[in-house]
C-alpha cells in the first residue's frame, strides 16, 4: 500500500497538450483493432489479474491511460512486463476486449521506443530474444545468455560461471547451432519489425 501511495504522489500534473491524442489508436491498431475505447472501465480486469497487486497501475488503469494519451506513463511502467498472459481479463471482460492483446502490443511499442524501467530485466530479456531470433532463425542459448547479461548486468553473468561450465559438459549449453536453412522465410514473415 504504500509503494502504491509513494507512487500517486510522486506523479506530476500533465497537460492535455502533452499527451499523445493518436496513442490508444495506435496500441488498437497493433492489437488487431482492439476495442479500447469500448472499455466502460468496470474493474473486472483487474479484480481477475492475478498479478494487479504488484504493478504500478492495474490493467483498468492502463486501458485508461492509454486511452487518454499517456504514452510515457504507460510504457515506462513495470504493469505491461508483469502481465502473465493468462487471459483471466479477457475472459473476464464484458465487452469482449482482449485486454493481453493490448498488453503485447504495449510491450512491443516499449521496446520499439525504448521507453521502459531502467534495469528491469523482462524488457531487456525481450528484446534480446526478438533479435537472437531475427539474426539467427532460432535461439541459441549460450548467446541468448551472454547478450542478456551484457546488457543486464555483466557481473551476474559471472556468478552463473559454474553451473554454465556443467551445462556445457554435459551438452545441454552448445557455443554453437545450426540456424535456419532459409532465413529468407523468416525475414517475409517478420517483416521490418523492430520490436
Amino acid at each position: 500500500m504504500k509503494s502504491k501511495m509513494k507512487n500517486f504522489q510522486l506523479q506530476e500534473i500533465k497537460h492535455e497538450s502533452d499527451l499523445d491524442k493518436n496513442f490508444g489508436k495506435l496500441i488498437a491498431k497493433k492489437a488487431h483493432g482492439e476495442k479500447l475505447f469500448g472499455c466502460i472501465q468496470c474493474g473486472n480486469c483487474s479484480s481477475a489479474c492475478p498479478l494487479s497487486s504488484y504493478m504500478d497501475y492495474t490493467p483498468r488503469k492502463v486501458i485508461a491511460m492509454v486511452r487518454a494519451g499517456f504514452k510515457e506513463e504507460v510504457l515506462s511502467n513495470k504493469t505491461i512486463w508483469l502481465c502473465a498472459s493468462c487471459y483471466n481479463c479477457t475472459v473476464e471482460c464484458p465487452k469482449g476486449i482482449k485486454i493481453t492483446e493490448v498488453m503485447y502490443a504495449l510491450k512491443r511499442e516499449a521496446i520499439i521506443n525504448k521507453i521502459y524501467p531502467k534495469n528491469f530485466p523482462i524488457p531487456i530479456m525481450a528484446s534480446t530474444f526478438f533479435k537472437e531470433v531475427k539474426g539467427r532463425g532460432r535461439i541459441n542459448e549460450t548467446w541468448l545468455l551472454v547478450n542478456y547479461y551484457l546488457k543486464y548486468n555483466i557481473l551476474k553473468m559471472f556468478g552463473y560461471t559454474s553451473l554454465g561450465i556443467k551445462l556445457f559438459f554435459t551438452g545441454r549449453l552448445l557455443p554453437f547451432e545450426k540456424g535456419l536453412k532459409n532465413k529468407e522465410q523468416l525475414k517475409k514473415l517478420i517483416g521490418n519489425s523492430e520490436a
